[in-house]
């Protein structure tokens, strides 16, 4: 199935969006369609940058990769270090890259590696709250933590969201398959857009397009809905607000009528539904990208991004089947084993996927390709075959829009442990990030009560860009 929406809040007196809009025969959640505000600041402060991207696709592998066996390997350390993902050499002389990629390894002259990334934060709440947004968590390393003030900071998504005009049914940020969240189901906070207010949502496509069945059945009508009944739905929503505008704020109530009509628009738009129908897509073109959840929703972000979406970004999909003690990729047990079935063979497969098709398609200059996470792991095994929470140094890997392919910047020290040299903090990440997308890191957005913020406080990694 596939599901938008940008967050469980109610409408009057509990009555939730999706409530309202079932009771017109959608299955639809349109919070996050508002309109967003056509480079707003840029126009006001005049500050616009070098950046050639027209989009930026987001890989984000939840849990935190083992550094040591993925872009950063360290084969002259001891066993309980290097661990048992050995290293193989790339397309670039000299870079070595963990041998569960091999197909990522012949494309690194694409790719740029920042090999001394640093939160200084366990936590994988706090230190995904600084990665999402470039701003540190207060305090930091606090597990299970949720969204709201002082941790109030939008995501790059919703910046982006909130600057850029998108296309004309199409929102500018996507996030899919679904949120980022803890085993106990508390949903991180800086995911979504913060102080710039409910329209800067980035909207939130749930959906599972690695199954069998999947077939956007949620950007359909209702089986007996048909377009020209749909006129009929219109008018009997018409009279429920007539009905609610007594009960709710009116500022509430506007937001909703244009939400509503952009549903409407949205669903009787092929070209909309047809970005998210990934039958559309040649059999093989699915089996390159591989048939896991993961992969799939991959693919759905190249689909996305070809339609005119600007900033998509894919989490890792965690499935009812995960084990506890080490869902995704948080592998505190059964590292090496996981590794090298569940998950550095279907991250290979996507992402050299995505990054050969934007190429074969022309888009690969001006598509930004980021591969992160909110930390890596110990340099050292614990005592069950895997490696804890670990914040101090890890690696992100960039490709397209305007960066520098076949560079390494940074360099953690014999162990994985600490950073030597070239130290990247998140908001250099979010800084770079932006100004590949044509926005200087001075730019300013305003929260809802006007106070000025520039995007990001962080400098941009010049040796990449």
């Amino acid at each position: 199935m596939l599901d938008i929406s940008t967050h469980s809040g109610g409408l009057c007196d509990g009555l939730t969006r999706r409530s309202l809009l079932r009771a017109g025969g959608l299955g639809l959640l349109t919070g996050g369609l508002a309109a967003a505000q056509p480079l707003t600041a840029l126009a006001q402060t005049g500050s616009i940058s070098f950046g050639r991207a027209k989009r930026c696709i987001v890989l984000f592998l939840m849990g935190g990769p083992p550094q040591h066996s993925t872009w950063d390997p360290k084969p002259d350390a001891v066993a309980e270090v290097r661990g048992e993902i050995a290293p193989i050499a790339t397309s670039v002389p000299g870079l070595l890259i963990g041998e569960g990629y091999p197909r990522l390894a012949s494309l690194m002259d694409r790719f740029a590696v920042l090999r001394a990334v640093v939160t200084d934060d366990n936590a994988h709440s706090s230190s995904g709250y600084f990665m999402l947004t470039g701003h540190p968590h207060i305090p930091m390393n606090a597990e299970n933590a949720n969204p709201g003030f002082p941790n109030d900071r939008p995501n790059v998504a919703a910046i982006v969201q909130h600057l850029q005009s998108g296309h004309p049914l199409l929102p500018p940020a996507v996030r899919l398959p679904h949120h980022i969240f803890n085993t106990d189901q508390s949903v991180w906070p800086g995911q979504e857009s913060g102080y710039l207010g409910h329209a800067a949502n980035p909207w939130l496509f749930r959906c599972e397009p690695g199954s069998a069945n999947y077939d956007v059945p949620d950007f359909r009508l209702a089986a007996d809905v048909s377009l020209d009944r749909l006129g009929s739905r219109r008018s009997l929503l018409s009279q429920m607000d007539e009905q609610l505008r007594a009960l709710a704020a009116q500022q509430t109530m506007e937001r909703f009528d244009r939400e509503q009509r952009q549903a409407f628009e949205l669903l009787s738009s092929a070209g909309a539904r047809a970005a998210c129908d990934l039958s559309l897509e040649p059999a093989e073109v699915r089996d390159r990208y591989g048939r896991t959840q993961f992969g799939q929703s991959v693919l759905l972000a190249r689909r996305l991004a070809e339609a005119g979406v600007s900033f998509i970004h894919v989490n890792w999909f965690r499935g009812a089947d995960e084990p506890s003690d080490a869902p995704c990729w948080d592998s505190h047990t059964m590292e090496t084993e996981r590794l090298r079935t569940v998950l550095m063979p279907p991250t290979d497969l996507a992402a050299s996927a995505l990054v050969e098709d934007l190429e074969h398609r022309g888009m690969l200059d001006d598509t930004l390709v980021c591969i992160l996470s909110e930390f890596g792991r110990t340099p050292r095994f614990n005592g069950r075959g895997g490696r804890d929470h670990w914040g101090h140094v890890f690696s992100v890997a960039l490709a397209g829009g305007g960066i520098r392919g076949g560079v390494v910047h940074g360099a953690s020290d014999a162990q994985g442990a600490y950073p030597l040299e070239g130290i990247v903090r998140p908001q250099d990440l979010t800084a770079t990030i932006l100004h590949c997308l044509g926005f200087a890191p001075t730019t300013e957005i305003h929260d809802m009560v006007g106070r000025p913020f520039p995007v990001s406080p962080g400098e941009l990694i010049a040796a990449v860009t």
